[in-house]
């Protein structure tokens, strides 16, 4: 018997060692220094009584902090026809402001001839940004790169005597000229008229980086658009720059010039940015310094593990470090995330897009109190007669600029913009209690590296008595141990904080998390959530929405007195040492917190559920919609789009007081549960056969369908093994792609209702062995060449419909 229990205890104590939890403590009891405004001549006010001011680590809107979500989206590279209808994506995805360049040499491609018409409408972008409630910022170069021609500066001005971004007088004048003509499209615009343009950026990493002049031989080194002085200083793409410049001062002041001439031709607005990575020259204390963040970056030679998942205080040391500025004067803006990258024929990074919400987890963490993206909506370069305007020096694809977007190249929306919408929401609720808090690290932090893939990531935000934890497991390019039996405890001013109190909790590979602590729910302390904030609504019936990934269990403790907790769905309550604690028992749970007359509600989804929600404004309530189509938000109704699905349902929380209609479809009421209205729509079934005649190998001819009623594109889908592939109408290249082992996802309504033609032309190149960029794709979708030293292979061809409905309620 002795040794029977000797034995026991021994595998009790193996069993407890196993599972032993891991408690993580970091101090987040300081409270913040407080702002400051006067060292920073930036901010305005507009005629109907909003203002913006900024000051050393966040922006204002209205007295009140602000955090800025930016898309960038390039008005010339997508149809002026479907503007409206990708704005109402983007804003439908949380996005506040819209970001765009101005590319010089697409409005001036021949000397004084001006071209602002059709998909060069600037005034009319801008005029539907305002429409759809969004602000922007207008990116006016002179000297753009985005992957443009000469990074956006025109053919003729190589020819001028002169020299190109500097202080030359004739340069000066031309770029005059250029920002005049600017000022002219957006005139009454800006916020200052009661516009919505709120920002201006001048230049794009000056003194930093560069394009090659397209005006070049095959073979022939780079020619970088970039004044001689800095040609030595100058790099491909975005990266450390470690070079003593002694030309800095000059390039400050070429930046201050800009601006100057900026607000002569009228663009005077409450924010101007500079790109500031990489000691990029800034206009000091008068430019917002953006940062940069690129996993994925197709101008190194090879795969490498980014740093950009790793916390750290990014107000003392920005990436891309070292700065020209002091990181401490400014807000920490990050407004180039690679959302997505390019390919070029050497390189084609495959970009994961667990990435991008892992990568704004890290920022947040991190002290960022703006996010953009880059690119946020791919597009397509245009093609205006002798030349391509895409960067054929750097070996872009001629048309597409897809970028692997949340939104892609024809309005496909993607993981990435799921993902990405549930922070978003968060912030747009939240991000007020969120700017002004600290950003507090553990010990470890300044010694992690990124190839250590089994150490926790963790960082919190703290005001000194609430805030929020942040914790990331994603990694580019490697794959991160699942994080087990994790236990926080976080001191604070009120006290100290167990998170979970007892008991721990696991993070998948991939995945990333924010859990609030204190967190104040209308007059009731939340102590602390194992789940992560969506948003809230509900004026007169408050409510709060929250989601966890899968392997986490919800959990809330509530500290105070004087309120009760219902069960409504799926929880268990009970007392605690420390308050009252609700544990979450389903995928969707509910519980409502009861303080004197005031009800509110609390869902609870878990993380797949979370993607498909939406917000959107039903009769002056905001609402959430949960659907496994797209929906589109407008006032009192949304679009609904379902990609091949013949059927698709939809839910509304909370609930309906009438049923709605729709417009395409039958829609019927399904079952629910009694805080939410469902409802399932089936469309009519709509296939297009493929009519494909072959010439050889690498070409073949497609006859494209029309656009039937109730369908909204008609995507043709082909699955191919090659090299590269273009897509010809009326004898003309109007599509291409590099293959990466995906398959080429085409929208064809651009094309249908553009041209009578029903007729498309694709011709494409076999993939060789040993091509360069084979490293960069799944080894799944390399192909094996046996003994053959290049093989092109069609796979599948399909159309597949996007079916449309609008809902109104």
């Amino acid at each position: 018997m002795k040794l029977h229990a000797l034995f026991t205890t021994i595998l009790s104590s193996l069993v407890y060692l196993v599972n032993a939890q891991t408690v993580y403590s970091i101090d987040a009891s300081t409270i913040p220094e407080k702002p400051r405004y006067e060292h920073l001549k930036l901010g305005g006010a507009g005629p109907d009584g909003q203002s913006i001011s900024v000051n050393n680590h966040y922006v204002e809107l209205n007295g009140k902090p602000w955090i800025p979500i930016t898309a960038e989206f390039h008005y010339c590279r997508y149809p002026q026809r479907y503007w409206d209808e990708s704005l109402k994506k983007i804003k439908t995805g949380g996005i506040n402001i819209i970001a765009t360049y101005v590319f010089w040499n697409i409005h001036e491609q021949h000397e004084g001839k001006f071209d602002w018409s059709g998909d060069n409408d600037l005034r009319k972008f801008v005029e539907l940004c305002a429409k759809n409630d969004l602000k922007v910022i207008v990116r006016i170069g002179p000297f753009a790169h985005g992957e443009i021609r000469n990074g956006g500066l025109p053919d003729w001005l190589l020819a001028k005597p002169l020299n190109i971004r500097s202080n030359d007088p004739l340069y000066l004048s031309y770029v005059e000229k250029f920002y005049d003509q600017i000022g002219e499209q957006i005139h009454g615009l800006y916020f200052k008229d009661g516009g919505n343009i709120v920002g201006i950026q001048i230049e794009n990493e000056y003194q930093h980086s560069a394009s090659p002049w397209s005006l070049t031989y095959p073979g022939q080194p780079h020619d970088f658009t970039a004044d001689e002085r800095d040609q030595a200083l100058t790099q491909e793409g975005v990266g450390v720059s470690r070079l003593n410049n002694p030309y800095a001062k000059l390039g400050n002041d070429h930046m201050k010039i800009l601006k100057q001439l900026a607000v002569k031709a009228g663009m005077v607005t409450p924010l101007y940015t500079a790109t500031g990575w990489g000691n990029a020259a800034i206009v000091p204390n008068e430019s917002i310094p953006v940062t940069a963040a690129y996993a994925y970056p197709f101008w190194t030679p090879k795969k490498d593990i980014s740093p950009f998942f790793l916390f750290k205080d990014m107000h003392k040391s920005p990436d891309y470090a070292p700065v020209r500025y002091k990181p401490e004067d400014y807000p920490v803006f990050p407004a180039e995330l690679g959302s997505g990258i390019m390919t070029v024929y050497t390189r084609r990074p495959l970009v994961v897009h667990k990435s991008f919400d892992a990568m704004i987890n890290r920022c947040l963490g991190s002290g960022a109190n703006g996010i953009g993206y880059y690119m946020y909506h791919g597009g397509s370069t245009p093609h205006k007669g002798a030349y391509f305007f895409s960067d054929e020096a750097y070996g872009l694809p001629k048309i597409s600029y897809d970028f692997q977007a949340p939104i892609g190249e024809f309005g496909q929306v993607r993981e990435g913009y799921q993902r990405l919408k549930l922070l978003h929401y968060f912030l747009n609720d939240f991000g007020d209690k969120l700017a002004p808090m600290k950003t507090i690290l553990p010990a470890n932090a300044v010694s992690l590296i990124p190839e250590n893939v089994t150490d926790l990531r963790y960082a919190v935000r703290s005001d000194g008595k609430s805030g929020f934890l942040f914790v990331n497991n994603f990694q580019d390019d490697t794959l991160m141990t699942v994080k087990k039996n994790l236990r926080f405890s976080i001191k604070t001013s009120n006290g100290q904080i167990n998170l979970p109190e007892t008991g721990s909790f696991e993070l998948a590979q991939d995945e990333n998390v924010i859990f609030p602590f204190n967190l104040n729910i209308e007059g009731i302390n939340l102590q602390y959530a194992t789940a992560q904030l969506l948003t809230k609504g509900g004026s007169k019936n408050p409510y709060y929405v929250f989601f966890a990934p899968k392997g986490i269990r919800p959990e809330f403790l509530f500290s105070g007195s004087g309120y009760s907790i219902k069960r409504i769905n799926a929880v268990n309550i009970k007392n605690s040492g420390q308050g009252k604690l609700v544990a979450c028992l389903a995928n969707r749970s509910e519980f409502s917190l009861v303080k004197g007359n005031k009800e509110i509600k609390v869902l609870v989804l878990n993380k797949e559920e979370a993607l498909k929600a939406y917000q959107v404004t039903i009769k002056g309530e905001r609402k959430l919609v949960l659907s496994d189509g797209l929906v589109i938000a407008e006032e009192d109704k949304l679009t609904l789009l379902s990609n091949a699905s013949t059927t698709v349902s939809f839910e509304v929380f909370p609930k309906l007081s009438s049923n709605p209609y729709a417009s395409n479809g039958k829609l019927s009421p399904s079952t629910s549960n009694k805080s939410f209205s469902a409802y399932s729509i089936s469309f009519p079934s709509v296939t297009y056969p493929v009519q494909m005649t072959t010439f050889g190998q690498k070409k073949f001819e497609i006859k494209l369908p029309d656009l039937t009623v109730g369908i909204n594109d008609i995507f043709l889908n082909i699955d191919y093994t090659g090299d590269t592939a273009m897509g010809f109408m009326d004898n003309e290249l109007v599509t291409d792609e590099f293959f990466k082992g995906t398959v080429w996802n085409i929208g064809l309504k651009k094309f249908l209702t553009n041209t009578p033609s029903r007729d498309m032309v694709f011709y494409f190149r076999p993939i060789y062995k040993g091509a360069s960029y084979l490293k960069d794709l799944d080894p799944a979708t390399v192909p094996n060449f046996g003994d053959s030293k290049s093989l092109l292979k069609i796979n599948n061809v399909k159309f597949v419909p996007e079916y449309k409905t609008i809902i109104k309620f």
